[in-house]
């Protein structure tokens, strides 16, 4: 049985220890040495020159790297340094971030206490915190982190901040009572837990669990357990890089025999081993021009850029993949508080006996005898305060008190002015009653607030129409009702009263609170931001599924959920416990109706992440305590908030500075522009690849002369790879980004249109080059050469503007809303314009004779295979419609 369902003789019988004296120094020795320090393991970590060798693996890198060496061994020095200084930038960049990732543990091991104050051998002892062992007797005060997991013995007014564990702000008041049910961690209120604070009183407890035996060690073991998830886009590049890889690999070989064999078999008077060279050479700049090694640097760009997007949303990326998974998400698992509500106690309702009361009038001159003294109970029996910086000081509820008065324009500090305290009775959970003394109209006036069912049974009038009257049943059935109703709704409720006290009379004890006039009661809720709920909306229309899981209690939860239209209909709510009742199985048949989790415990969270997963979703979790660690780790996308514990934004991707829902939906629309643009690089890199591709299998299938010399290939290449696919990257979002549906988590990179115009586009880029070098050739083979290489160099620049979509035209998407674009193809252009130079013809096989007119022939193939790939586009959208 769970220690916090035993009584404390029962514990501390099973834990072999007296509350009196505490272990003896030998016994917890012994015990030390069988159950070994009260610290979190430290785990074993991949050492970082192995990572960095394992980022090699991958088969295109290994393609580009013995395409590298060849060239470094044939003298191409230049090319093979671009290519390795790529592939190291790549290898570093995904180091660091495997590193980051790896600081979890260590911040949820800054978070143990380094001191415990124990009883041993009957005397008070301060020892190291890591030499606790279960049995020891550990005493607290306000101020101390608590050391270890353990049964409560003594209790004075002890308060503990448990939020880092449960996800609730409040601090939770300790007994020592014996629960009898079964209950959820934040219930377990005879229970201390290592890691949380101790905010007030003092107390005693009982050490039940060390180590990996607290419910921070649990979380511990969770983290380390949890999968590191690769993105979407990850899986795919790799799968594609494996296929790409060989593939590439038979082509330059199948390319390299034929043009070996052809000078094995043709002209004896060639001189063999140059030909052999310079046909191993092109088969290698084939190789080299088919793989855009600059593919990975320019997602890392084009990620980098929605980073910085994401940053003005509010939204800080630790992980850069996580900008393209949160593009990709299809289910939102949010935290309540503070994320879809505003972290902010506010009365929404209040209730006085008498008229309907529907709100206080503007002018605090109009308020009734009843709403004056309702206010002035609200904020005179009140110890929160706004300090000079303006920031809020005291407990949130009655902060909601003082707020309320100033928001209807009575400040209340000018009713503090007016009526000063002059002798308390401070709250405790047992009367649970709060009761100050004033003078108000001459008269010493004592004022209570507390719970409404306890301030019932205490009332003997209520004060109606501004008279006391002698409380009656039908009276006290108002009340009733509309606590009630304030009840059904999840509201907060608290019940005013006062009573008149003689003049003489200096003090107030608990036998002063008997007889009360009741005034009214107010309702209170943290009420959800105002944006969320079109961003709930927003959510629905994009096919994301929001799932609300918070530690609150259910009903408040499913008020919150219905109120923002997170709750449809069918939609069910289930508790941590109900949730364990569950079987998997029956878990994923629920699973889609379920939109509200509540009082969960880390173990849950994980579990609703990887029962997501199961279903293929790609799945989002937001956290901001230590219990929120686990699942963020194993999310598809972890996000932290920017007011949460370390340990939750280390095992996070993502941060939110403001801690709200809204710039969650907002980066998902980042996300998915960021998506977009990468698969818009990528086909304008493929397919400007695959028109070369085409162009060379021609030649050497119809045993024409090879249409460009390596040097061509390599240059085009260094023009057409980097900055058109980075300026790409740059494009605004698609007006109708946020109303597709997610992407499927097995969709293929080249879905949704982008083989289609990866293939068009591709097939009259080769095209274009075939005619213009059959023109060419007309003249010499130099000139088909050159017409050839200036056709694919300016129509792989030119095709820039027909992959700024797939849908819209250049015109559509706004021939000037990229003006990177716009330089890229400047650039593109100037580039090309150096290689006719005079100084550089020969360089790049560019004959003397080759002038403005094969120039013009040349461009003006280039533009018109461009411009039919825009009228394909606007034919195909007609069809598709």
């Amino acid at each position: 049985m769970e220690y916090y369902r035993q009584s404390t003789d029962d514990v501390l019988k099973s834990v072999e220890s007296t509350e009196k004296n505490g272990l003896t120094k030998e016994e917890a020795k012994k015990r030390l040495e069988r159950d070994g320090y009260n610290e979190i393991a430290d785990k074993e970590k991949v050492p970082t020159w192995k990572l960095f060798l394992e980022t090699f693996k991958d088969p295109m890198v290994v393609v580009l790297l013995v395409a590298a060496g060849v060239q470094l061994i044939l003298g191409e020095v230049v090319e093979s340094i671009i290519i390795f200084i790529v592939l190291i930038l790549n290898s570093v960049i995904s180091v660091v971030q495997t590193k980051k990732a790896e600081s979890s543990l260590d911040a949820l091991r800054d978070m143990s206490a380094p001191e415990a104050k124990v009883i041993r051998d009957g005397t008070n002892q301060t020892i190291e915190a890591r030499e606790l062992v279960k049995g020891d007797i550990v005493l607290l005060e306000a101020g101390d982190y608590i050391p270890a997991d353990g049964r409560v013995l003594e209790s004075g007014s002890l308060k503990v901040n448990e939020g880092m564990l449960t996800g609730e702000s409040e601090a939770v008041e300790k007994n020592i009572e014996t629960i009898k049910n079964e209950e959820a961690l934040g219930d377990r209120v005879n229970m201390v837990f290592s890691s949380s604070l101790v905010v007030y009183g003092r107390g005693t407890f009982v050490v039940t669990g060390t180590a990996e035996d607290t419910e921070i060690g649990k979380i511990a073991n969770l983290i380390s357990t949890a999968e590191e998830k690769q993105t979407p886009l990850q899986r795919k590049l790799e799968a594609f890089s494996k296929k790409l890889g060989v593939a590439i690999l038979i082509l330059s070989i199948l390319i390299f025999a034929i043009q070996a064999a052809r000078i094995w078999l043709g002209d004896e008077t060639v001189d063999t081993t140059s030909a052999i060279l310079e046909a191993l050479m092109f088969a290698v700049a084939v190789a080299v021009a088919a793989i855009p090694e600059a593919l990975s640097a320019i997602v890392t760009i084009v990620l980098s850029v929605g980073t910085n997007k994401m940053a003005k949303e509010h939204a800080i990326i630790r992980k850069l993949p996580a900008v393209e998974t949160l593009g990709s998400a299809s289910v939102i698992c949010t935290d309540k508080t503070g994320t879809l509500t505003q972290n902010k106690m506010t009365v929404t309702d209040y209730f006085v006996p008498g008229d309907d009361h529907e709100a206080l009038p503007d002018n605090p001159e109009d308020w009734d005898k009843v709403e004056k003294m309702l206010v002035n109970i609200m904020v005179l029996c009140n110890d929160s305060y706004i300090n000079n910086e303006q920031k809020e000081v005291g407990d949130p509820t009655e902060v909601a008190l003082i707020n309320f008065a100033n928001k209807n324009n009575k400040d209340y500090d000018e009713i503090r002015d007016m009526y000063p305290r002059e002798a308390e009775l401070p709250f405790d959970s047992d009367r649970k009653l709060m009761s100050t003394v004033h003078t108000i109209d001459k008269e010493r006036v004592m004022l209570t607030k507390g719970g409404p069912d306890v301030m019932f049974n205490r009332a003997g009038y209520v004060f109606q129409y501004g008279k006391e009257v002698p409380i009656t049943d039908e009276l006290r059935n108002k009340f009733e009702s509309a606590n009630e109703e304030f009840s059904k709704q999840a509201l907060r409720v608290l019940a005013y009263g006062y009573k008149r006290l003689a003049n003489e009379k200096k003090t107030i004890d608990e036998k002063d609170e008997r007889d009360l006039v009741l005034v009214g009661l107010t309702a209170m809720i943290d009420p959800p931001r105002e944006e969320v709920y079109a961003s709930i909306e927003e959510a629905k229309k994009a096919g994301i599924k929001t799932v609300m899981i918070t530690g609150d209690h259910k009903t408040t939860a499913q008020a919150i959920g219905r109120d923002i239209g997170l709750m449809e209909e069918g939609d069910i709510a289930l508790t941590g416990q109900e949730l364990d009742d569950l079987s998997d199985e029956e878990l994923t048949e629920k699973l889609e109706h379920i939109s509200v989790y509540a009082r969960v415990s880390p173990e849950n969270k994980i579990r609703i992440v990887r029962a997501w997963q199961r279903k293929d979703k790609v799945t989002s979790m937001t956290g901001d305590g230590v219990n929120d660690a686990p699942a963020l780790k194993q999310a598809d996308i972890g996000v932290a908030m920017g007011s949460g514990t370390d340990v939750a934004k280390d095992a996070s991707a993502m941060i939110l500075t403001d801690d709200n829902f809204v710039s969650i939906v907002n980066a998902v629309g980042v996300g998915r522009t960021v998506y977009d643009n990468i698969k818009k690089a990528i086909s304008y890199l493929f397919a400007g690849n695959l028109g070369a591709i085409i162009a060379i299998l021609y030649a050497v299938i119809f045993g024409l002369p090879n249409p460009f010399t390596a040097l061509q290939l390599l240059f085009i290449n260094l023009v057409n790879d980097s900055l058109p696919a980075i300026a790409l990257g740059m494009e605004k979002r698609e007006p109708d980004i946020m109303s597709r549906k997610p992407r499927k988590i097995d969709e293929g990179l080249f879905a949704g249109g982008t083989m289609r115009a990866i293939i068009t586009r591709g097939l009259l880029i080769g095209i274009a080059v075939i005619i213009s070098m059959y023109i060419g050739f007309g003249y010499s083979t130099e000139m088909g050469v050159a017409m050839a290489f200036t056709t694919l160099i300016l129509s792989r620049t030119l095709q820039t503007f027909a992959a700024r979509s797939n849908s819209q035209t250049v015109i559509g998407a706004g021939f000037f809303r990229n003006k990177y674009v716009l330089g890229a193809v400047a650039v593109g252009f100037l580039l090309y314009g150096l290689t006719i130079l005079p100084f550089a013809r020969d360089v790049f096989s560019i004959p003397a004779d080759f002038g403005f007119n094969e120039w013009l022939i040349a461009t003006g193939i280039a533009v018109a295979s461009v411009v039919l790939m825009e009228i394909i586009k606007v034919i195909s959208k007609r069809f598709d419609k």
